[in-house]
């Protein structure tokens, strides 16, 4: 059987986010009737149907929802090899720098200022992602770096280094029957109502194990949790004053401290690493040069023995 060409897949994708065969078409700047005989041109070379038309209503078939994911994984790597391409030829590219608000450990403005020495040093621009898909941004090629937390975001087909290991804290409302404790066990959360972490993309990442769900991970009690779903710190902070749950989290994403919580670290709970991570198959010096400033700026903050530093551990 013959591959799919990208323009192949190009159309495939339009129709299947469109579901409208005139507006597709519209989006492609092609006629109608070119973009029908193409899609049952790819059905044909398939052997599978891949929408289902009627007079009003056109769908998706289980095979058209697989080619619909795995085609916009494909036409996604096929734009970022173009990007790579461009910019190892480029001596204007930039280093695009994804993390979540207010989630880098207080880490970034020490990357940046290590980075600034060195002698091919880019400009860096700093895209803000959500709870768990900055991973994805690199995937993609819509980053060449980010700062991500293990074990709650999916590193597969990255390759990362630890810049920082910090503990976990509970966040409690202050009238918990937790709150008067110095410290606190995975144990003593047993019942309690944990968030539920909203993914920004429904579909896992295909080789991504199926239990290993990024919210189990953040709750720090092996469980996805029964609670609200959350999206943002922010959104949690919320919903922990009013008593409609709780939370352990990585100590750095616990900062600035509400007046209105308390704060207990839980002791048993594994350990966050932030990691600077990058695509397994970007090699380009300007990848290899920031990833080892930020190496170099975690280094020496570890050395001063700033808290939540590597000695963590």
């Amino acid at each position: 059987m013959a591959d799919l060409e990208t323009r192949e897949l190009e159309y495939f994708a339009a129709v299947a986010e469109e579901l409208h065969f005139g507006r597709a078409a519209e989006r492609l700047s092609i006629a109608q009737p070119a973009l029908s005989k193409a899609i049952r041109r790819i059905e044909a070379r398939l052997g599978v149907p891949l929408l289902v038309r009627t007079s009003r209503h056109v769908s998706l078939t289980p095979a058209g929802e697989a080619l619909q994911h795995h085609g916009r994984h494909a036409l996604n790597a096929v734009s970022a090899a173009a990007q790579s391409a461009r910019s190892a030829g480029d001596a204007q590219a930039r280093i695009r720098l994804v993390i979540k608000p207010g989630g880098d450990a207080d880490l970034l403005s020490g990357i940046l200022a290590e980075y600034a020495r060195t002698p091919d040093a880019r400009r860096v621009d700093i895209l803000f992602g959500g709870a768990t898909d900055r991973a994805d941004h690199v995937r993609d090629g819509r980053a060449d770096v980010a700062l991500l937390y293990a074990p709650f975001d999916d590193l597969t087909g990255l390759d990362h280094r630890t810049l920082a290991v910090e503990g976990r804290v509970a966040i409690l409302p202050a009238g918990h029957r937790l709150a008067a404790r110095d410290e606190l066990r995975i144990a003593d959360l047993d019942g309690e109502t944990l968030p539920r972490w909203k993914e920004v993309h429904p579909t896992m990442h295909p080789t991504a194990h199926p239990t290993a769900h990024p919210a189990a991970h953040l709750t720090g009690t092996g469980s996805e949790g029964s609670g609200p779903e959350v999206t943002d710190v922010p959104q949690l902070i919320q919903l922990i004053m009013v008593g409609r749950t709780v939370a352990v989290l990585p100590r750095s994403l616990a900062e600035p401290a509400h007046p209105g919580l308390v704060y207990r670290p839980v002791v048993d709970a594994p350990p966050n690493h932030m990691v600077i991570a990058w695509s397994r198959r970007d090699q380009r010096a300007l990848v290899a040069s920031f990833v080892a400033a930020a190496v170099a700026a975690s280094n020496a903050r570890a050395t001063r023995g700033t808290p939540d530093a590597h000695d963590e551990a």
